[in-house]
């Protein structure tokens, strides 16, 4: 039952964000005939022509039901700029973006993990300030800023790294370390405060008392209870990572789906537009639903109330 009402409601979110990336597109100014055809060249008939073509002529409920069978069907249209197929365009350009988003949840994960944990074990002490800082760094920055002095500094100034493109891991690096360092800011924040109210427990004496080393308090139980506000957090910045490679992808200039997007907003491409958005909150609903089912993993609390 657990495991059915997980899907149940990722099912659920999938139906409500197709309704919501149609009808918030429906109602946005413009017109994507616009991007095919000169208004000040082509005639009223032409334009009327194209519009009837393309079915955005059509009252807004004929449109929305023609929209669902073709997601139905995996159909995600044609690209309005070349009639290249979406959902080919997406496939193609999605893995530069999984690589960057897997580096920089790692980079996230491990750093976050760390710091959080050794900031909650060294509390007030210097590495319990110096995992703050970080953590407020990485918060505060943006990430087009933070992601610039990263070029200038390791690319510009050292020339360790490249600065632009998405062949081989090296062009990966200052890209991952860019979103990697904003979610780490987050887990950091999260790891210490879980930490810290799970070490003043009354378990956590009890632990102790039985003769426990603190290296086995604090690791094995203390660690392991404080992993699920923080595996949440995870799922959230993985999310996050996703719309956020609409900017890194711009900045390093990698060829990504966060950057076709952007390229389709500018162009008024709708079906790349709404493409992209529904297969980016796939792969976000996906994630968190795994997220869900490893709760019973973690916590054996969970697994007994499933």
């Amino acid at each position: 039952m657990y495991i059915a009402g997980r899907i149940l409601s990722s099912l659920l979110v999938i139906a409500g964000t197709l309704v919501l990336v149609f009808a918030i597109l429906y109602v946005l100014p413009g017109d994507p005939t616009d991007s095919m055809i000169d208004p000040s060249v082509a005639t009223a008939e032409q334009i009327a022509n194209l519009k009837h073509q393309l079915g955005v002529d059509q009252p807004f409920y004929i449109q929305f039901i023609r929209y669902i069978g073709d997601m139905a069907r995996g159909d995600f249209g044609n690209s309005l700029l070349n009639s290249e197929p979406v959902l080919d365009k997406i496939l193609e350009h999605f893995p530069a973006t999984l690589a960057l988003t897997a580096a920089s949840a790692l980079v996230s994960v491990t750093i976050g993990l760390v710091l959080g944990v050794l900031s909650a074990v060294h509390r007030n002490g210097p590495i319990d300030y110096l995992a703050r800082l970080v953590g407020l760094f990485g918060i505060s920055m943006p990430t087009f800023w933070s992601g610039i002095l990263l070029i200038v500094l390791f690319s510009l100034q050292l020339g360790w790294f490249p600065a632009m493109g998405s062949d081989g891991w090296r062009t990966l690096v200052l890209p991952a370390l860019t979103l990697g360092i904003v979610g780490a800011g987050f887990i950091v924040r999260m790891v210490r405060s879980s930490m810290l109210d799970i070490i003043d427990e009354h378990f956590m004496l009890t632990l102790r008392s039985k003769g426990l080393s603190e290296r086995a308090v604090m690791y094995k139980h203390a660690l392991r209870n404080a992993l699920i506000p923080a595996v949440t957090m995870i799922g959230m910045l993985i999310g996050e990572m996703l719309a956020g490679t609409v900017v890194i992808e711009t900045v390093f200039s990698r060829q990504g789906i966060g950057r076709i997007i952007g390229d389709a907003l500018m162009a008024k491409d709708l079906p790349v537009v709404q493409g992209v958005i529904f297969f980016t909150a796939l792969i976000y609903v996906l994630v968190n639903l795994l997220v869900d089912l490893s709760y019973s993993l973690i916590d054996p609390r969970v697994r007994r109330s499933a």
